[in-house]
């Protein structure tokens, strides 16, 4: 690949890898809470707090990239904070980057998780309950076991949504070649230039095959453990 690849294509390749890796992780336990706090939590509020979660899936991008710059940019409340207590810099870094990406896969994540733990048998909750076990040790030994296909597909929706990030990132992060330049927007770089249409086709490949990969494996990994559960 490197061979077939510039290094700047390379570069953008790894550090969209890189970028949708590290949000998906991220998300992943503050994902599982809100799903559960969605799908099992009784308290006032929860309308909003789900449209707040899902708000990044009917605004524009453009709009959630320029909240992410007010707030935490340089001389934004969180940002400044961030800066002036801990050195962490997230604006035009690759990290905002990894931020922007989160932000944007963090509904599809929540509501894949959200729908297999809504799936789950309750009396089964309510069985080990009865024995003794506490609402997290619940959790941990009965629901998260039998909901994890759902969490796996949420995982790599998010790992999907994030390497397919243009509009937050640009707007949060700029595009800077080999700090934040993505493969969307190395895509969007190589539109803008004569004679860029080869490195746009290429990269526009590589996307398109990252993308199956992650829907296969999703699903694979998704019914080698419903296979699991069903045995056991």
């Amino acid at each position: 690949m490197s061979g077939w690849l510039s290094p700047e294509e390379w570069t953008a390749v790894r550090l969209s890898l890189i970028v949708a890796t590290t949000a998906m992780l991220a998300s992943l336990p503050f994902g599982l809470a809100v799903a559960w706090l969605l799908a099992r939590g009784r308290f006032w509020g929860k309308s909003i707090l789900d449209a707040v979660v899902h708000l990044p899936l009917i605004m524009p991008p453009v709009v959630t990239g320029y909240l992410l710059l007010i707030w935490f940019g340089r001389r934004g409340p969180v940002g400044q904070f961030l800066y002036e207590y801990f050195g962490i810099v997230l604006s035009f870094r690759w990290t905002g980057a990894v931020l922007a990406s989160a932000v944007m896969g963090f509904p599809l994540m929540v509501r894949a998780i959200r729908l297999s733990i809504e799936a789950v048998d309750r009396k089964l909750e309510d069985a080990a309950g009865t024995l003794g076990a506490n609402r997290a040790w619940v959790f941990l030994v009965v629901t998260l076991p039998l909901c994890l296909p759902g969490i796996l597909v949420g995982m790599i929706l998010c790992f999907a949504k994030a390497m397919g990030e243009f509009g937050a990132t640009i707007t949060f992060v700029s595009n800077i070649p080999g700090e934040t330049q993505t493969l969307p927007s190395a895509i969007y770089t190589f539109t803008q230039v004569p004679n860029g249409d080869a490195g746009a086709m290429r990269l526009t490949l590589i996307s398109i095959a990252i993308s199956v990969i992650a829907l296969f494996v999703s699903e694979w990994l998704a019914r080698l453990v419903g296979r699991r559960i069903a045995v056991e």
